[in-house]
């Protein structure tokens, strides 16, 4: 499929104007020329737009309160010319020069919808930042379909729209990103495509460099946003047991601190896990708190608006 395939390449922005330069001059230099790149802006600050001029990327801006992680790319997709929807994040960087090309490649089997790279740590990245990369995204790719669930768990629908692709028709047929989430719309889109028979490629040779620096505050309301999202995809959790692989991280996470001479961190790392847990755990209780706590405790807050 993928060589006569038109690729439009989908990036959401908010004052990216110190990615997107190298973003884009990576994706230039890729041996699959792209199609499209169709960024949609939340209303940026920054000179944004005026490097999306300059590149001649094609550009939607919204209202930033407007932005949802699941319709806002949808609304992009629904502009996309391309055969295969390729979605980034605007903090990548593209590693190799035939990224593109290996990413997109296993579309070209039928049973296989959507495909994820690779994401290593910056070279800034802190030890449990660079373990997190590690531990979610391993040196051997793998095709993963329903039969993985009892090995997997819920790493079988694991997905990260920072490097995806996905073919247009089953996006379509998915009927896109679930609107209106306050994020994982991608393991979302990814559950439904298993759930409906189709496998999903690991590509770990498509490497981008992705990595954060979150405070503990930022993690606790990460992971009560990501408790959100699973009271409300209970169907995703009847599948597994995800807090198995919590219990899996915590364990591999010492390890490889141990392994590495990072003693000294792991007092923060037991700090850390137990944030996660502790926002994670009050995520799944969201039904029984009051709306302005809820604010207080997510990441996302314009979720809560409407």
């Amino acid at each position: 499929m993928h060589h006569d395939a038109k690729v439009s390449v989908i990036i959401p922005t908010l004052d990216a104007g110190n990615y997107l330069k190298p973003l884009f001059a990576s994706l230039r230099r890729q041996s699959v020329q792209t199609d499209q790149i169709l960024v949609v802006d939340s209303c940026s600050k920054d000179d944004t737009i005026n490097i999306c001029k300059a590149f001649g990327v094609d550009c939607i801006q919204i209202e930033a309160k407007r932005f949802d992680h699941g319709g806002t790319r949808n609304l992009a997709a629904s502009r996309a010319i391309g055969d295969i929807i390729v979605f980034m994040t605007q903090d990548v960087l593209l590693v190799n020069g035939d990224c593109l090309e290996i990413l997109i490649k296993p579309l070209d089997d039928p049973s296989i919808a959507a495909s994820y790279g690779r994401q290593i740590p910056e070279g800034d990245a802190n030890p449990i930042e660079t373990f997190l990369r590690y531990f979610n995204y391993p040196a051997s790719g793998r095709i993963k379909g329903l039969g993985d669930l009892p090995e997997l768990g819920i790493k079988t629908f694991f997905f990260s729209n920072a490097c995806s692709a996905i073919k247009k028709s089953s996006f379509q047929e998915m009927g896109g990103f679930p609107p209106k989430t306050i994020m994982n719309e991608d393991m979302c889109l990814a559950a439904k495509l298993i759930l409906k028979g189709y496998r999903i490629a690991y590509q770990a040779d498509a490497v981008v460099y992705h990595s954060h620096h979150y405070s503990l505050m930022t993690q606790f309301k990460r992971y009560f946003d990501i408790g959100v999202f699973f009271r409300r995809n209970q169907w995703i959790r009847d599948q597994t047991d995800s807090e198995k692989e919590g219990i899996k991280y915590f364990k591999e996470i010492l390890r490889f601190l141990v392994d590495n001479g990072q003693l000294n961190w792991i007092p923060y790392a037991l700090v850390d896990t137990a944030t996660r847990y502790l926002g994670y755990r009050l995520g799944l209780l969201e039904d029984r708190l009051p709306l302005s706590m809820k604010k207080c405790l997510s990441l996302n807050k314009a979720f809560w608006e409407s």
